[in-house]
């Protein structure tokens, strides 16, 4: 970490003191270059095999001295988090060759983040990934594509949703729902294909049955999806590789045609969030964050499209401290996930002195915790508190990112008593540190009603039906 940059937090975790907000932490450099007088501008652009490019142009101080140490930092940092959001497989760093030399090693079959090098090239993408160079005037030119996400209510549909602990599903008629069911299944460890597709397809029939006929499936689910094929996703992270591509990867397919060839898409979990809150609130710019076995994030642009983008969150770094919180996955560190996520609760259960047992798994963690909160302990609402803070530094992180009106903010994290105060701390951080932002970005949490149903809808409404 460089000692050029400085930050004090309004604001700390109680249980966690030592967080450094990747939002302060940012705004602190950018001041920092200005303060300088020496800034130089560089443009990093993310370019995807369907030919559509991200661009994101910033400043940074001359890559020499003292200031290399922040450049490394901040422009690795801000790779990290536009890939996760944005997407890519070749990168361009345009504006300065030292730079894009030190992303190369990085990002690298044996660099620190070999992790994406891997995921972003290979395994999403179908392409080794590619770090280049450039001048800035010459960096490539953004072209951007959106497209309208669902909101097709007519007939009779099924919406579901695949979790790490649950699947959902809903029968729908002409958008209102006659029908829903959430059944607990354990996906993550089954080495057998054939366990995800006869779960899937059980919860399909039993809201059939309640349907006189089915025009359109829709689904929603933890990973990336590219043209309703599976391209990475944790819910079959225990099927081996062969069997991955041999049956997983055209899982959706292979429902589609066990259903007749009726319309039938899939798309990212948090894709859908964002749509149902769009479809709830009657408005666009909403960016949807659910705080469930991960962490998912889907977004809808101001002009009521989805883009291309993963909006993986999971993965987008929001700490910046050297030694934070590893993900097990990726082996990065400070990323969301260990903050905004059951896996959150537990790493934070040491540090408020609560005792559970060693092999106790996750979900049950975080079921204690709700449990203690609710009671009044004060342990477990230092759990909900830090995580409120960590919220907040976030929101404001995510702004610099996406252009934003609404956050939507759900998943069994936000459950109960421990929910409210998150948004409640999250609020206090925002009015103390960006206030700007406080009365800009309306935070809402669902409703009962949009908490069962919602996201099964909006599942639903994916496929349009040919009249």
């Amino acid at each position: 970490m460089s000692s050029i940059i400085q930050i004090s937090p309004k604001i700390k975790p109680p249980l966690d003191p030592g967080f450094v907000p990747a939002s302060l932490w940012c705004r602190a450099y950018q001041t920092k270059v200005t303060e300088s007088g020496q800034g130089k501008p560089l443009a990093i652009a993310l370019a995807r095999t369907d030919g559509s490019v991200s661009v994101f142009r910033t400043t940074v101080f001359p890559h020499e001295g003292a200031f290399v140490a922040a450049n490394e930092v901040y422009v690795e940092r801000l790779v990290k988090f536009l890939l996760w959001q944005r997407g890519g497989s070749k990168v361009t760093i345009a504006g300065d060759p030292r730079i894009a030399a030190y992303i190369h090693e990085v990002y690298s079959p044996s660099g620190k983040q070999s992790f994406d090098f891997h995921f972003m090239g290979e395994r999403v993408y179908g392409t080794p990934m590619v770090i280049e160079e450039t001048s800035y005037d010459a960096a490539p030119a953004e072209h951007e594509t959106t497209a309208a996400l669902g909101r097709h209510l007519d007939g009779c549909r099924i919406g579901f949703d695949l979790g790490g602990s649950d699947r959902k599903c809903a029968a729908v008629i002409d958008g209102e729902v006659v029908f829903s069911e959430e059944i607990v299944w354990d996906p993550y460890f089954q080495k057998d294909p054939q366990y995800h597709f006869d779960g899937v397809n059980d919860t399909l029939k039993r809201a059939a049955s309640h349907l006189p006929r089915v025009d359109a499936i829709g689904g929603s689910a933890a990973g990336v999806y590219v043209n309703n094929e599976v391209r990475v996703a944790s819910l079959f992270r225990g099927v081996p590789p062969d069997l991955f591509d041999s049956r997983v990867r055209r899982l959706f397919y292979e429902l589609k045609d066990a259903w007749g060839g009726i319309p039938f898409e899939v798309v990212n979990d948090g894709e859908v969030t964002a749509l149902a809150g769009s479809m709830a609130l009657n408005d666009n710019g909403v960016l949807g964050v659910s705080m469930g076995t991960s962490q998912a994030g889907g977004y809808v642009t101001p002009q009521g499209n989805i883009t291309n983008w993963l909006n993986e969150l999971a993965f987008v770094p929001v700490d910046y401290r050297p030694n934070g919180p590893m993900d097990e996955w990726s082996k990065d560190y400070g990323v969301g996930a260990q903050y905004f996520s059951q896996q959150a609760v537990a790493r934070l259960i040491p540090a408020a002195g609560i005792e559970v047992p060693a092999d106790m798994p996750l979900a049950e963690r975080l079921n204690t915790v709700q449990k203690l909160m609710a009671g009044g302990d004060a342990r477990a609402r230092g759990i909900f508190e830090s995580i409120g803070v960590y919220f907040g530094y976030a929101i404001a992180h995510y702004a610099s990112f996406y252009d934003l009106r609404h956050l939507l903010v759900l998943g069994r994290v936000m459950s109960g008593e421990g929910g409210d105060l998150i948004l409640a701390t999250a609020h206090k951080v925002l009015k103390a540190e960006f206030p700007e932002l406080e009365g800009s970005i309306q935070v809402h949490t669902p409703g009962e009603k949009e908490k069962r149903h919602g996201q099964a809808v909006a599942a639903a409404s994916l496929p349009q039906v040919r009249k």
